[in-house]
């Protein structure tokens, strides 16, 4: 598969770190030549330093012979015009990055009239992760597969006495769930029943809803009864925005703190119900006068992280029930599970997850990032022509960076064991580390002389 990426940012970078993992033909074009020159350093992809917008660049680089283009330039405009070319030329797909809320009535004429077969806006679908957690009764990480019916969380151990010191197999409790990853150090971890468990090691753990709720009882302190009915928003940039709009539709009373006057302006314009506060997020004086020790859920979505970090660390320590950071910077990853804060969300990981489901073809249902990359959670329906179909798991001999977390089978949850067998049309929802994601893929996609076809030639 040949991808083209416009814009060499956060995004078009950690787009072809993830592509580079798939095995596939990346180049990456931008204006910056330095840019590029570091990118080069890092990554096995073609760089280009040229301006995307441009047909007579487009043509020399043969756009007609991608199969997908994907525009992430800063500019929304710029975005709908590269797509619009990419595609008249001849280039198969592309995917356009649209950001501005004043189009968010308009996509559908948008792609439709430019020829555009995937937009996908970071701001808003990280709101929307921002409002489904807050709207969950954890105070842990939480994401849902199978349209809700199993659940995975992820939380920090810590010192608890249930975990730590002890092996997997030795655990009690966890009936009807399956530990699928650890996060330690900064490393992902795949483990099996004789992995040990240490103080601090993040677990991830997938299961269904309700007993992932009985979990929750288990470990109460990472359980939160309380409802959300007051959130504070430091920032109010375009997440501020999206998130605001969407928590008052849900009753929640909203405030945002706004540096600029010119923004908290069109804040009050925009935005019904929504207390739009004009003043430095960072005056500690301010969130105090603006009762913030009351408020059930507090949300650094700032421009800059370190700012998000600590003023969402204040908010913690001032009692408030759920404080959450945006951040970008991916060397802060490690250092999140260290800090007394309930989640963080980095909406470039956000994005390249939604991207690779596009990419990745209908049969693959959501995909989600670990630790900024290190490994994946994907769902997939089970199409009858795979080879994994209809075999016992433990005659598959998956590598051990692979594990199937779930099995949905006629709307019946099943947490596997080696004699489980996947059907045709059975979600599974598989964990994967990086360095195994071109198995997964193979997986997905195994087609003649995929690895399941050459693990079964000798049955």
């Amino acid at each position: 598969m040949k991808v083209m990426i416009v814009g060499a940012g956060k995004l078009g970078y950690k787009l072809a770190e993830a592509m580079n993992n798939e095995n596939i033909d990346v180049t990456l074009v931008d204006v910056n030549s330095k840019t590029l020159e570091r990118i080069n350093n890092h990554l096995d992809v073609l760089t280009i330093a040229a301006n995307g917008i441009q047909i007579g660049v487009l043509k020399e680089l043969d756009i007609e012979t991608y199969d997908l283009l994907i525009a992430a330039t800063d500019g929304d405009e710029t975005n709908t015009l590269i797509c619009s070319l990419a595609k008249r030329i001849g280039c198969k797909r592309t995917v356009a990055r649209i950001r501005n809320p004043e189009f968010t009535d308009q996509l559908d004429f948008v792609k439709s009239e430019m020829g555009i077969d995937y937009i996908i806006n970071p701001d808003l679908t990280t709101a929307i992760e921002i409002e489904r957690y807050l709207l969950k009764n954890y105070n842990f990480h939480s994401g849902d597969f199978a349209s809700g019916k199993v659940s995975m969380i992820d939380f920090n151990i810590r010192n608890t006495k249930d975990f730590v010191g002890k092996k997997i197999k030795e655990l009690e409790g966890l009936e009807g769930l399956l530990i699928t990853a650890i996060s330690r150090g900064g490393n992902l971890i795949i483990p099996d029943g004789s992995t040990d468990l240490r103080e601090n090691d993040v677990i991830y753990v997938i299961g269904r809803k309700d007993d992932i709720d009985r979990l929750g009882g288990k470990i109460k302190v990472n359980v939160n009864k309380r409802e959300i009915k007051k959130a504070m928003i430091l920032g109010g940039g375009k997440i501020g925005y999206y998130l605001a709009q969407r928590l008052t539709a849900s009753n929640v009373s909203v405030t945002i703190v706004e540096e600029s006057e010119k923004r908290c302006e069109y804040l009050s314009e925009k935005l019904d119900d929504v207390l739009v506060i004009h003043g430095d997020g960072t005056d500690i004086d301010l969130l105090e006068e603006e009762d913030l020790s009351s408020m059930d859920a507090f949300i650094g979505a700032t421009g800059y992280d370190e700012e998000n970090l600590l003023m969402t660390l204040v908010a913690k320590q001032s009692g408030v029930s759920k404080a959450i950071a945006k951040i970008s910077r991916p060397n802060y990853i490690n250092i999140i599970d260290k800090l007394d804060l309930d989640v963080a969300f980095n909406p470039v990981n956000i994005t390249v997850s939604n991207i690779l489901k596009f990419i990745r073809g209908g049969k693959v249902v959501s995909v989600s990032l670990l630790l900024d990359g290190q490994g994946e959670v994907t769902e997939i329906i089970a199409s009858k022509d795979l080879p994994i179909v209809g075999k016992p798991i433990y005659k598959l001999r998956l590598p051990k960076g692979i594990i199937i977390g779930a099995i949905v089978h006629k709307g019946n949850v099943i947490i596997p064991d080696g004699n489980s067998i996947i059907n045709p049309d059975d979600r599974i929802i598989v964990f994967s580390l990086e360095s195994d994601i071109p198995t997964l893929k193979k997986l997905i996609n195994p087609g003649k002389g995929g690895i399941f076809s050459e693990l079964w030639s000798s049955y």
